[in-house]
């Protein structure tokens, strides 16, 4: 909340309720046609189309339940679903781009009372405090915004495109090992492939090492292992020890949606006292024939992740599986040791040089995010335009 002696004098507080409608939305399905004139929104984005509308252009549409704390601006007439408010200003107190601004610097979140699914209360966004300017300022206020976050989103358009470049630089790094060279099946390279056990756990992770957990599938990302990732085993349960994680095993996920089927790692360090889980293949090579680092590399190649890709079976791409006896019969190129230790040694160092800008860019797209909060808190502050002249 915003008190009266931070802003300036010709400034008001208002209740959103006194200067803005919020109008509810209601069910699609009366109005739905593909062909419609209207867009149809929810708390998410366009949802279809219909042949009436509920909102005018220039409404703001916040989520009631769900997505609630991600403002949407509407330059077209409007139907809007029963799970979307629409912030529509009385004209005479209110632009309509101020106020979509003034959502975007709201923490909506701090309205939610439930339990399960977020969600907003009509009486609780009608008391929302909302400093007024006179109408000049404004526009005033609201060119200014424009101003800046339009520079802002340039710089981060920049770094999403070095992102997508790198993700592409990456790739084609790890497609140089599918070479089509001495290509042996999975099964002459490794010793052991077994799965583990997912008895019911405790719903939180484990901090201490001294007791067991069992990780869950998310624990197995591209080439990287996340031990914190896990569910504590209860005490009434004896653990399969059997099934500890070792440094040197490799992962790789058998069951599960789609986009989380066939992730592998290699297990270069973790904690005591972790259990694999039955929906995670651990695979133990023959390091007389073959580098795990290797091995995990190769499975992580555009080019294998897409063979994986056309084994994978199931009825739908919410729950798949990774047959065990055809991902054994996927052939691989197999260079001496030797060989695989220059590969290891050079791509790694340039993985590792990926990380570090992929690194670099994820904190400038987290400081950019900030800075267009400070830029929004200015402004409903009265500090972003002097109007002292």
């Amino acid at each position: 909340m915003t008190e009266n002696n931070n802003i300036p004098k010709n400034w008001q507080i208002k209740k959103l309720g006194e200067v803005c409608e919020i109008k509810n939305g209601k069910n699609q399905k009366m109005v739905t046609n593909p062909n419609g004139k209207y867009p149809i929104y929810g708390s998410a984005g366009i949802m279809g189309f219909a042949d009436e509308y509920l909102c005018e252009e220039g409404t703001t549409v916040i989520g009631r339940k769900g997505t609630i704390n991600r403002p949407i601006y509407v330059n077209t007439k409007f139907w809007n679903v029963d799970t979307a408010f629409g912030f529509s200003p009385k004209k005479e107190f209110l632009d309509n781009k101020f106020l979509f601004f003034f959502c975007q610097s709201f923490n909506f979140h701090k309205l939610d009372k439930s339990t399960t699914i977020p969600s907003l209360a009509k009486s609780d966004l009608q008391k929302i405090d909302i400093i007024l300017p006179p109408f000049p300022e404004q526009l005033a206020i609201v060119a200014k915004i424009e101003e800046l976050l339009s520079e802002l989103d340039n710089g981060k358009h920049q770094l999403l495109t070095a992102q997508q470049q790198l993700k592409v630089y990456r790739q084609s790094l790890l497609n140089l090992l599918a070479n089509g060279k001495n290509l042996k099946t999975i099964d002459f390279v490794i010793e052991k492939l077994d799965q583990g056990w997912s008895p019911k756990c405790l719903n939180e992770y484990s901090k201490d090492e001294n007791e067991w957990a069992v990780i869950k599938t998310s624990a197995v990302q591209h080439g990287h292992f996340v031990a914190y990732e896990n569910k504590i085993l209860p005490k009434d349960l004896k653990p399969r020890v059997q099934h500890e994680l070792k440094a040197g095993d490799i992962l790789i996920t058998r069951a599960g949606p789609r986009i989380r089927v066939g992730v592998c790692c290699l297990v270069r360090k973790t904690r005591h006292r972790l259990i694999n889980c039955d929906k995670v293949y651990r695979i133990k090579v023959n390091t007389k024939i073959i580098m795990p680092e290797y091995f995990e590399l190769i499975l992580n190649t555009p080019f294998y992740q897409r063979e994986i890709e056309k084994m994978k079976s199931g009825i739908s791409d919410s729950g798949l599986n990774l047959t065990q006896s055809k991902f054994l019969k996927i052939e691989i190129p197999i260079p001496s040791l030797e060989e695989q230790q220059l590969i290891v040694s050079e791509l790694e160092s340039k993985l590792t040089i990926c990380d570090k800008i992929e690194e670099t860019i994820s904190q400038s797209l987290l400081q950019a995010e900030t800075l267009r909060q400070s830029i929004l808190k200015k402004a409903f502050e009265g500090r972003l335009v002097d109007f002292s002249n």
